[in-house]
């Protein structure tokens, strides 16, 4: 009897411990299964909030990244409220290619030194935390230009650079916000941001992008009276064509500054993005080793060959609208 009370005690220790020894396996499966706290989805990716030096900024991972994990830095990001629905055209259509879309809440910066410093520190994290490809592509629509151009000139940061699509950004602070309503930001009065210009206006900062050649597109409308068009993306569409760099200049006739689809679901813009893809495929890890410099080169270069004048655009299935001059402004059909 007594040895039959063993047996049930060590029974019943062998169920318990069975039944709790397996309950952890099956708890950290489900907690694991459920998303954390600041995940959630967006543009049918996986949208990541990421928390440093006391910023917030966002990461968008599709399913499948692509090879090299290409990367789009849109601005300006509004934790919440930007990138907003308007987006939703590209951005799905750019995940489903694999690419990963990020941006940093650093509130009304308007491309500030202080507001650059945190864009650094963003660019650091995401390549130590997430492993993006070096070279973002950058997204600067409105204010967003301030932004993304004036951190991109600084420094050697526009080696970080793959490419600019921009719709409708600001290329001069005396455009917009105007120089009394940015100089706060900076921490100058209005005379001390004017006599400091060139080195905090994107239309005196283009330089860098030429000697990295680095494609630049702008979408931006002829009645654009928040942005003008005369005043910013023409300056630097004349001014970075006059360096010897290559940027096309999508006018898009009579409209302004507004969230319509003539900006936002642009096949041509969309089109300049994915041909990244022709060249992170080339960079990427599982091929470079096989990969001699010339290819890569050849393939960049491939990519690029539709920047300019509109009779390269053809070749890459862009629209090929009526009415383009000899520098490349390419109006919408």
């Amino acid at each position: 009897m007594k040895r039959m009370g063993i047996f049930r005690t060590m029974a019943f220790a062998m169920v318990v411990f069975g039944v709790l020894g397996g309950l952890p396996a099956r708890l950290h499966a489900s907690v694991s299964a459920r998303p954390s706290a600041n995940e959630d989805t967006l543009f049918g990716g996986t949208r990541t909030l990421i928390s440093f030096d006391g910023h917030t900024g966002f990461l968008i991972q599709p399913k499948s990244p692509a090879a090299g994990r290409p990367w789009i830095w849109y601005a300006p990001t509004f934790i919440g409220a930007n990138p907003n629905a308007s987006c939703a055209w590209y951005m799905e259509r750019l995940l489903q290619h694999g690419f990963c879309v990020a941006g940093v809440d650093v509130g009304e910066s308007y491309g500030s030194p202080a507001g650059r410093k945190i864009y650094s520190a963003f660019y650091d994290t995401l390549m130590a935390r997430h492993h993006l490809n070096p070279k973002a592509c950058l997204m600067p629509q409105s204010r967003g230009g301030l932004m993304l151009y004036n951190w991109a000139a600084d420094g050697g940061n526009a080696a970080k650079v793959a490419r600019i699509a921009g719709i409708y950004p600001v290329g001069d602070l005396r455009s917009y916000p105007k120089l009394a309503v940015a100089a706060p930001a900076y921490g100058m009065t209005e005379a001390q941001l004017q006599a400091d210009l060139a080195a905090n206006n994107p239309i005196d900062r283009l330089a860098p992008f030429r000697k990295q050649g680095i494609e630049i597109l702008h979408l931006h409308g002829d009645a654009d009276v928040v942005v003008p068009l005369t005043e910013n993306s023409q300056v630097i569409h004349d001014r970075y064509v006059a360096l010897g760099g290559k940027m096309s200049l999508i006018v898009v006739p009579g409209k302004g500054h507004a969230e319509v689809p003539e900006f936002f679901q642009n096949q041509a813009y969309l089109d300049f993005l994915l041909a990244e893809l022709q060249v992170t495929a080339v960079l990427s890890p599982a091929s470079r080793s096989g990969s001699a410099p010339w290819a890569v080169s050849a393939a960049r270069s491939h990519a690029d060959a539709r920047i300019g004048p509109a009779a390269t655009l053809s070749a890459f299935g862009f629209p090929l609208p009526q009415g383009c001059d000899a520098l490349g402004r390419i109006p919408t059909p």
